[in-house]
C-alpha cells in the first residue's frame, strides 16, 4: 500500500478521499488555488500545495513529485477522466488511481464508446455519432434519428452541453449552443444525437476490476431525480428493478468494462424506459468514481459486512492488489438515498447563488452521513461547482430511508448562501417520489408545485424585525430611546422595512416591547414575542412557539428553520422586476454573478421580444437573457470575456 497519496481535487471529495486516508495510517497531500487557500480540504491535509488552477496537470504532477506522493487520487470532475494527466503521472512513475489511459481514452469519447461496448454485446441507443459533422449533417442526422432528439457532446459528461430538441426550427440554435458549451468545457465541440427515449430513468451500475482480470459489480444506482441533466437524488437499489434485470444490466456493466481493460472503480451509465424496465441502453461510462458512491457504500453488503469503503477499494486497486471478494459475496441490505445540497435558487430556476458560510448545522445521528467540504468562513463563489454536500441516509426499507433523508435535511442549517435543502425535502416528499414512480423529467414537470410557497412567511418577517428591536433593548434602558411606540398617551407603531433576497420590501410595524409585542404586516396583526440565546431565536407569534437558527451580515439577517434559509436586509429597498429580463424599462440585469460567454446583438440593432441578447455562465451553467421587449438596442455595456454581478446592467433596449 501506498505510503503517501495527493488528491487532485477540492471541497467534499478531498475531505471524502483523506478520511480514507487518515484511517488507513497515509499521509496526504492537498492541492489548492488562491481562492481556496483557507479551504476545509488544504486544513485538513498533512501538507498542501498552491497551484495555479486544479487543471495545470504539469502543477499538480510537480506538486506529487515535490511532496513524495506515489500516487495521485483525482477525485471527480477536473483532471479525473483526462487522459493526458494519467500519461503524465505514468511518466513521473506516479500511480493514477483510476484506469489506465487507454480505457478513460476508450470511454471518454462517446462516439468510441458506444462502439466498443456495442461490440461486446451492450445495448445502445438508437442515434448517429459519426465524428466531425457539420452544423448542417448533425441537423440533417438529427431529422434522421427522429424527433425528439438529445444532442450531447462526445467528450465529456455531467449534463454540460446536452440539448434536448423537439422541434426541427429550433436545432440550429440548439446545435450552436451545445458547441458552444462542449468547447468551453472539454475542449471539443464534437456532438452526437441519439434517440430520446420516452420517460427515462436514469440507472447506473458500479463496477470494480483489479490488474488480475478480475471484474464484479455492485449493484444500481438510480439517478432519475435530476435537474438541467444534473443528478439531485440518488438511491440504491432502484424500485424499478427486480432481480433478473438487476443480473442481466450488472452483467452487461462487467461486459463493458472487460472490454477496454479496465482497472479500479468506475460506472456503467443506462437509459431505461419506464414504460418497458426490462429495456435499457448504454448511455455512458464514467471511468472514475461517481458522487454518489456514498449510497452504495450505505446499501451494499461484501461477503456480509455492510458499509463498504470504495476509496480503499480503488487504492487497494492501484497498488496492484487482487478484488479481496467474488460476485457472489455482493448483496444490497435495506435502502439508501443521498440528496445534493447546491449553491442555488431552484424558485429562480436553478441559478447559482454565492457568499459566506456565516453559520453551518449539518445533520448527524443514526445512520445519517454527511460529506461536506464546508465550514463556517467558506466563501462560495461562480469558479467551482456548486455542490458544496452531500446528505447520506440509510433505512431498512426505501419508505423509512426518505422518511429519516427529510428528518435529516430539516437539520441541515447552512445561513449566508442560499441554497436548495428546502426545495430537496419538497422534491423527497411528493407523492410520485414515494411512490417510486421515477423519471429524468419528473422535476421539471412537478417545479412549480416543489416552489411553490416559497415567499417569505409572517413569522420569519415579524422575528426579523424583533430581532432589530430587541438588539436597540439594552439591561437598563432609556424609555425615551426605546422604540416600542411608548408615548404619554396611546402607544405607537414604529415601522422597519426589510426585503426579503428576491422579494419586494415589506413594511413591518412594530408596537411595544421585543418580550411583548404586537406586530402588523399589512392589515394583519398578531401578538408576538422573541428572545435570544446565543445564535438562537425564539419566537412566540401567535400562540405558536417557533425556534430559528441566526446570523447577522451587516443590515442583513438570515435565520434558518427545518431546512428553510431566509435573507432579510433592513432599510434596502430593492429593484422590482426579474432579474432575467428587466423591469418595464428594457433594463436587462445578469440573473446570476458570472462570466458573460457571448453578446448577440450590437448597439443601435433591431431586436425583437425574446430575442437572445447575452449569455452568462456561472458555475457550468449558461443562460440567455433575452430581449424583454421588442425595440433598439441604446446601450451594451458589457463584452464576451467580462465578469458580471448578479443584477449588473448587461443591456438597454428602449422600446419601439
Amino acid at each position: 500500500m501506498f505510503e503517501s497519496v495527493l488528491v487532485a481535487n477540492r471541497g467534499e471529495i478531498a475531505v471524502r478521499v483523506f478520511r480514507t486516508l487518515r484511517r488507513l495510517g497515509i499521509r496526504s497531500v492537498a492541492v489548492h488555488s488562491d481562492a481556496d487557500a483557507g479551504a476545509r480540504h488544504v486544513r485538513e491535509a498533512d501538507e498542501a500545495v498552491r497551484v495555479p488552477s486544479y487543471l495545470d496537470i504539469d502543477a499538480v504532477v510537480e506538486a506529487a513529485r515535490s511532496t513524495g506522493a506515489q500516487a495521485v487520487h483525482p477525485g471527480y470532475g477536473f483532471l479525473a477522466e483526462n487522459t493526458a494527466f494519467a500519461r503524465a503521472c505514468a511518466e513521473a512513475g506516479i500511480v493514477f488511481v483510476g484506469p489506465p489511459a487507454e480505457a478513460i481514452e476508450a470511454m471518454g469519447d462517446k462516439i468510441r464508446a458506444k462502439r466498443t461496448v456495442a461490440a461486446a454485446g451492450v445495448p445502445v441507443v438508437p442515434g448517429r455519432d459519426e465524428p466531425g459533422l457539420s452544423d448542417e449533417e448533425l441537423a440533417a442526422a438529427a431529422l434522421e434519428v427522429g424527433l425528439p432528439v438529445l444532442l450531447k457532446p462526445s467528450a465529456g459528461g455531467g449534463g454540460k452541453g446536452m440539448r434536448l430538441v423537439r422541434d426541427a426550427a429550433d436545432l440550429p440554435e440548439a446545435i450552436a449552443s451545445a458547441r458552444r458549451e462542449a468547447r468551453g468545457s472539454f475542449g471539443d465541440d464534437t456532438l452526437l444525437a441519439e434517440r430520446f427515449v420516452a420517460n427515462p430513468r436514469h440507472i447506473e451500475i458500479q463496477v470494480f476490476a483489479d490488474a488480475h482480470g478480475n471484474a464484479v459489480h455492485l449493484g444500481e444506482r438510480e439517478c432519475s431525480l435530476q435537474r438541467r441533466h444534473q443528478k439531485i437524488v440518488e438511491e440504491a437499489p432502484s424500485p424499478l428493478l427486480d432481480e433478473e434485470t438487476r443480473a442481466r444490466m450488472g452483467a452487461s456493466a462487467v461486459a463493458a468494462a472487460r472490454a477496454v481493460g479496465y482497472v479500479g472503480a468506475g460506472t456503467v451509465e443506462y437509459i431505461v424506459s419506464a414504460d418497458r424496465p426490462g429495456e435499457y441502453f448504454f448511455m455512458e461510462m464514467n471511468t472514475r468514481l461517481q458522487v454518489e458512491h456514498p449510497v452504495t457504500e450505505r446499501a451494499v453488503t461484501i461477503d456480509g459486512r455492510p458499509d463498504p469503503d470504495l476509496v480503499e477499494l480503488q487504492l487497494r486497486a492501484a497498488a496492484g492488489e487482487p478484488l479481496p471478494f467474488t460476485q457472489e459475496q455482493v448483496a444490497f441490505r435495506g435502502h439508501a438515498v443521498e440528496a445534493r445540497v447546491y449553491a442555488e435558487d431552484p424558485a429562480r430556476g436553478f441559478l447559482p447563488t454565492g457568499g459566506t458560510v456565516l453559520s453551518l448545522t449539518e445533520p448527524d445521528g443514526e445512520h445519517v452521513r454527511v460529506d461536506s467540504g464546508l465550514d463556517e468562513g467558506t466563501e462560495v463563489g461562480g469558479s467551482y461547482d456548486p455542490m458544496l454536500a452531500k446528505v447520506i441516509v440509510w433505512g431498512p426499507d426505501r419508505a423509512q430511508a426518505l422518511r429519516r433523508l427529510d428528518r435529516a435535511l430539516a437539520g441541515y442549517r447552512l445561513l449566508g448562501v442560499a441554497t436548495n435543502v428546502a426545495f430537496l425535502r419538497s422534491l423527497t416528499r411528493h407523492p410520485e417520489v414515494a411512490a417510486g414512480r421515477l423519471d429524468t423529467g419528473l422535476v421539471e414537470r412537478v417545479l412549480d408545485d416543489l416552489t411553490a410557497g416559497t415567499g417569505t412567511p409572517p413569522e420569519v418577517l415579524a422575528a426579523a424585525a424583533l430581532e432589530r428591536v430587541l438588539a436597540l433593548e439594552t439591561p437598563a434602558p432609556d424609555p425615551w430611546e426605546i422604540p416600542d411606540g411608548w408615548r404619554p398617551g396611546a402607544p405607537a407603531w414604529t415601522p422597519w422595512i426589510i426585503t426579503p433576497a428576491g422579494g419586494d420590501p415589506v413594511e413591518v410595524r412594530v408596537q411595544g416591547r421585543a418580550h411583548d409585542a404586537t406586530v402588523a404586516i399589512g392589515d394583519t396583526r398578531a401578538r408576538a414575542s422573541l428572545r435570544r440565546d446565543g445564535d438562537t431565536l425564539t419566537l412566540v407569534h401567535e400562540g405558536r412557539t417557533l425556534t430559528f437558527a441566526a446570523a447577522r451580515d451587516g443590515h442583513t439577517l438570515w435565520l434558518g428553520r427545518d431546512g428553510h434559509a431566509w435573507s432579510l436586509t433592513e432599510h434596502v429597498r430593492a429593484e422590482t422586476g426579474g432579474a432575467t429580463a428587466a423591469t418595464g424599462d428594457g433594463v436587462l440585469r445578469s440573473p446570476m454573478p458570472g462570466t458573460v460567454l457571448a453578446v448577440k446583438v450590437a448597439e443601435g440593432e433591431a431586436v425583437a421580444e425574446g430575442q437572445p441578447v447575452v449569455v452568462v455562465e456561472a458555475m457550468k451553467m449558461e443562460h440567455t437573457v433575452t430581449a424583454p421587449v421588442a425595440g433598439v438596442v441604446k446601450r451594451l455595456p458589457v463584452r464576451a470575456g467580462a465578469q458580471v454581478a448578479l443584477d449588473a446592467v448587461l443591456a438597454v433596449i428602449e422600446e419601439e
